[in-house]
């Protein structure tokens, strides 16, 4: 089997951090591809980075559309692009976002989400509405932690990320954390060891389901909002993306 993972911002070192976790949870025989956009921000902390965070994937996506990858993961909290890889390949294309709801919520009747910057709340506040987990999300809590620090993970780092899992734990009333960003892919197991809850990271979530819907077969549909792009011009720098 062969995933692809595509981490939406431009930092090499975290797309590596993020493929060693990756590997570390994929099954035998799974061969991690890991990719990054060939432009756009080295982090994503916001809507504008967010955007050009979903072209890149969409760049990424139709790059890869003829090599045959079984199923694609979308390596960033915000699920940047999602839509756009969904329509262009065949495979079935999960966000760690939604991947880390899902997981969370068969494991406890309530979770938190610890995340990086407090200004990206919003943008995991829409996707748990849009994935329908309001019920079960009982608070999304940033830390202020630049993404880009998570590349060098002291235990300063951890310590904080820690105290903010359990005042998140103690305030929401909630037995689990979804790390809110794939930086924090390395991360998860120490977190748990500490705090004696499930502690969910996204990647391994949406490795091993992306492992086990395409070994049951499943694809992305193509009849309907998913079908693949219609041909027409594109103009500048994305001119070769319209055939």
């Amino acid at each position: 089997m062969r995933l692809l993972l595509l981490n939406p911002n431009t930092s090499a070192a975290m797309t590596a951090a993020i493929a060693a976790a990756a590997r570390e949870v994929a099954a035998p025989g799974t061969e991690i591809v890991a990719r990054q956009p060939s432009f756009g921000p080295a982090s994503i902390e916001g809507h504008f980075d967010d955007a050009f965070g979903a072209a890149g994937v969409a760049e990424q996506a139709r790059l890869a559309a003829g090599e045959g990858f079984d199923a694609t993961v979308i390596a960033c909290f915000g699920d940047p692009g999602v839509d756009a890889a969904r329509e262009v390949l065949a495979g079935p294309v999960l966000g760690v976002a939604e991947a880390a709801f899902h997981a969370a919520a068969m494991l406890a009747t309530g979770f938190s989400v610890v995340t990086t910057m407090t200004r990206t709340c919003v943008i995991a506040e829409r996707l748990v509405q849009r994935y329908g987990f309001e019920r079960v999300c009982r608070g999304i809590h940033g830390t202020d932690i630049p993404v880009l620090d998570l590349e060098a993970a002291g235990e300063a780092l951890v310590d904080t990320l820690e105290a903010a899992a359990r005042r998140a734990l103690a305030a929401d009333r909630s037995e689990a954390v979804v790390l809110g960003c794939a930086g924090m892919a390395g991360l998860a197991a120490t977190l748990q060891a500490r705090l004696g809850v499930p502690v969910v990271d996204g990647v391994a979530a949406a490795v091993k389901f992306a492992e086990a819907l395409a070994a049951l077969g499943l694809k992305t549909p193509k009849t309907g909002d998913y079908a693949s792009p219609r041909s027409k011009p594109w103009a500048g720098w994305a001119a070769g993306f319209g055939v």
